[in-house]
């Protein structure tokens, strides 16, 4: 029998690496259902349950969808807001999290890029403004 160079390196790690993505696919998290359809340039606020000792609490973080990462299990958004003293905060959020209350879209944003990392050397009106505001005309 001649093997190809090209051959995968056996039956046994190709059967153990197809019975391990099976076994992911059932363990796997489900998409959390208080997630709305989100795009880069949205504005949103995002309420998370924070647990502070023995007690929970829910806390609202606002701000502008920077980022989105679509990586099968692993898909993130990126929330930017001007924190006091203009100092930008960042916060990522996993869309399979069940510690996400709410998500809810405040305002939709018509950007031209899917990444608006240009935004972290923007500060006040200028920081805001470049996610122009999308209104139809009915």
């Amino acid at each position: 029998m001649v093997k190809s160079p090209f051959a995968p390196r056996g039956a046994k790690s190709f059967l153990l690496e197809f019975t391990m993505s099976k076994i992911l696919e059932v363990v796997q998290a489900p998409l959390n259902p208080n997630i709305p359809e989100i795009i880069p340039g949205d504005t949103v606020s995002v309420s998370v349950k924070i647990k502070e000792g023995d007690r929970e609490r829910i806390q609202d973080f606002k701000g502008t969808i920077i980022a989105i990462r679509k990586k099968g299990l692993h898909e993130t958004f990126t929330v930017r807001r001007i924190a006091t003293n203009g100092i930008g905060v960042e916060r990522t959020f996993l869309m399979r999290s069940p510690r996400i209350e709410k998500v809810v879209v405040e305002r939709h944003g018509k950007v031209r890029r899917a990444k608006l990392f240009y935004l972290r050397e923007r500060t006040g009106k200028k920081s805001t403004a470049s996610t122009e505001v999308f209104i139809s005309q009915t």
